[in-house]
This record gives structure tokens, C-alpha cells and sequence, in this order.
């Protein structure tokens, strides 16, 4: 009998399964975080084999016995870097000996992607502390919007909310701007009171630009002017990523799943986007997603083995 497994690796945790040929899920567990880029590929290589060798003994199987592993994971979004990881992660395990017939790495998006639809065509926008979308086509095309990082893009996520909100407390802080809630609520929440204690929590102490995201949503219910319009403003843009896919995969109905917590949760900023959605995209339709990532990377192993017979 031979095995798929397939990995759904993200920047806390890496979720496993193994499954038989048909899909079917034998086994799961759970690792470390699995972000090379942060980490370094020989300790991802590290945790990925640890996952797999307990996969191999619950199940009393040989590595010869699986016929894939398709690790999707966080920092794989460019094909060179998911090459990297996955020649060093070759290269770790034959200096132990062990061989395996078949390990490929693909972006968390891609196995998210497969997941949703369960291989099929559709969409999916994410929108997390980042943001992009991918869509795939009914020729199996794959087509992407945005992803091209904090410093020029992730339009509408987490970072950007978050980066406008610490702007426009700024801006009143230094008394060049209006007053807004936003300020009070950074001020009890992470003590950040002058500008110079903002100054050096940004530049010294790397605060994390998306963990203010969250004081955007709790002003604009509020009714806070300054979080209302940041709302306004980020909805637009990711209103202008689903227009962009449409226009890329020209059908009747495209089905778009949302994936990251400040659009998949029930929150003023997922019901805003919804509301733009259906008063100016009726050809969308927004999807719950069928699978987890994990399940779509197993869809993905299975899809490579069957292009090998």
C-alpha cells in the first residue's frame, strides 16, 4: 500500500496528514512553525522529517511506502525559494540515509487554494497580517493578485490597517492631525502614550504594525471618523483585487472563498467588503472554503503522483 502526505506549514504551527492514495486520511499531527525564511531550512528540514518519521511509525509504514509529501508553508510564494527548501531538505535527509521518493514544496496560498475547492476552479482572498488572492481557471490556470509585500502592496490587510492607524495617531499625537479614538485605545492597550515612546516601539522594539489592526475595527465601532474612513479605504482596495481576478478568469460566477481572520471572521470590516461585493461584483459569490490547506496539499500529492504513471 502506498501513502500521500501532505503538510499545511504556517509561521506558529505545521499541520500533517497522511493519507492512502485515495485521499483517505489515516493519520494526523502536529509541529513547529515552519517559516524557512525566519527559520532557516535545516531547522524547518528538521521539523518536516520529524512529522514525517511519526507519521511512519503510527502507521508502521517504510519510506518507501510514500509515494509524495507536498509541504505547502509559509515563505514558498516565490518558485526559487520553495526550490531552496526543497533541495536542502533533499540534501538533509540523504546525509541520514533516508530516501523518499517524492517531497515537493508549494506556497501556503497554493495548497489554500486546492483546499477551498477541492482542486476545482475558483478564488481565494486572503487577507491576514498580508494579503493576496489566487484564482484558478477551469483549464487548471492559476492567476494572481497582489502579494507583493508590506513595503508596496498587501493593500487591505492586517499590516495596512494597521500601518494607517499608527499614522493617523501620530498625526494627533504631534498635533497635525485630528483627534481619534485609535489613540486612546493604543494608549490602553500597549501603553504607547508620546510620540517618542511610539518612535521608539516602531524603530527599536519592532513593534508588530498588524497587531493594531484590531484597534481599527473596535474605533469604527465606535463610530470613530478616522477608523470608519481607514475601513472604507482597505475594503476598496481589496474590492479592487476581487474586480482584477474576475477580469482574469472571465465567467459567469466567480466563487471567491475568504481566508485570514480580518475577512473570514463576522467583523465591520469583512461585512463592509461583502456589502461593496454584492452592490458592485454581482458576479461574485462568496464561498466557504471546502478544506483546510492541509487537505489541499494532500489534493496536490495525489494530482503529482497521477502525472507519474
Amino acid at each position: 500500500m502506498k501513502y500521500l502526505i501532505g503538510i499545511d506549514g504556517g509561521g506558529t504551527k505545521t499541520h500533517c496528514l497522511t493519507t492512502d492514495l485515495n485521499g483517505n486520511i489515516l493519520y494526523e499531527c502536529f509541529g513547529s512553525a515552519s517559516n524557512f525564511l525566519i527559520l532557516g531550512t535545516e531547522k524547518v528540514s528538521q521539523t518536516i522529517l520529524e512529522l514525517i518519521d511519526e507519521c511512519k511509525n503510527k502507521l508502521n509504514i517504510s519510506y518507501d511506502d510514500i509515494s509524495c509529501v507536498l509541504l505547502g508553508t509559509t515563505g514558498a510564494g516565490r518558485r526559487s525559494d520553495a526550490e531552496r527548501l526543497q533541495t536542502n531538505f533533499n540534501e538533509f535527509i540523504k546525509l541520514k540515509n533516508i530516501s523518499i521518493s517524492s517531497f515537493r514544496v508549494e506556497s501556503d496560498a497554493r495548497i489554500a487554494l486546492e483546499g477551498a475547492f477541492s482542486g476545482g476552479p475558483g478564488s481565494i482572498l486572503i487577507a491576514g497580517t498580508g494579503s493576496i488572492m489566487f484564482g484558478k481557471d477551469a483549464a487548471n490556470n492559476i492567476h494572481r493578485v497582489g502579494g507583493f509585500g508590506r513595503f508596496i502592496g498587501d493593500e487591505g490587510s492586517g499590516y495596512s490597517l494597521g500601518r494607517k492607524a499608527l499614522t493617523a495617531i501620530s498625526k494627533e499625537l504631534d498635533g497635525r492631525g485630528n483627534k481619534t479614538v485609535l489613540t486612546n485605545l493604543l494608549s490602553d492597550k500597549f501603553k504607547i502614550e508620546t510620540p517618542e515612546k511610539l518612535i521608539i516601539e516602531i524603530y527599536k522594539n519592532n513593534f508588530d504594525i498588524a497587531s493594531a489592526a484590531p484597534l481599527v475595527l473596535q474605533a469604527a465601532e465606535m463610530e470613530d471618523k478616522i477608523a470608519l474612513k481607514i475601513i472604507d479605504e482597505e475594503t476598496d482596495e481589496l474590492l479592487s483585487h476581487i474586480s482584477t481576478m474576475a477580469e482574469k478568469i472571465d465567467v459567469p460566477i466567480l466563487n471567491v472563498a475568504f481566508i485570514g481572520g480580518i475577512i473570514s471572521n463576522d467583523n465591520l470590516y469583512s461585512k463592509t467588503l461583502k456589502k461593496k461585493i454584492a452592490e458592485n461584483l454581482p458576479a461574485i459569490l462568496i464561498k466557504q472554503s471546502e478544506n483546510p490547506p492541509e487537505v489541499g496539499a494532500i489534493l496536490m500529492a495525489k494530482e503529482f503522483v497521477n502525472h507519474l504513471k
